[in-house]
């Protein structure tokens, strides 16, 4: 890899081309997620870091297809928000530019898994 004024030059540079979580964004996340767990809904998650998105799921168990998916897209944040959060089925269930408000609808399924 040649590296000219900190920019990265060659073939490597693929590896600098990802979408990634910010720590605070990660933290909101795995904060609804260890609630999740906590409740028994959740045992396992997957993150990917693609080059044009970056994907959080959380598994009911690992062998199945995630329950939610939260994807961060930055080309669609000044469009419909950058965040988006999909159900089991590949439907859109929020989308927006806050994260917090994005992850309300899990959230509001959470409350009513652990009431019942």
């Amino acid at each position: 890899m040649n590296i000219v004024n900190g920019t990265a030059f060659g073939a490597d540079r693929r590896s600098y081309d990802q979408v990634t979580f910010h720590r605070t964004e990660l933290s909101v996340i795995l904060q609804l997620y260890g609630r999740m767990v906590a409740a028994g809904v959740c045992k396992d998650y997957g993150i990917s870091h693609l080059r044009d998105c970056a994907i959080f799921c959380m598994f009911r168990r690992t062998a199945e297809t995630p329950l939610y998916r939260i994807e961060k897209h930055p080309r669609l944040s000044d469009k419909q928000g950058m965040y988006r959060v999909l159900g089991m089925d590949g439907r859109i269930l929020k989308r927006g530019h806050d994260l917090k408000a994005a992850l309300q609808v899990v959230e509001r399924k959470l409350i009513r898994v652990v009431k019942d």
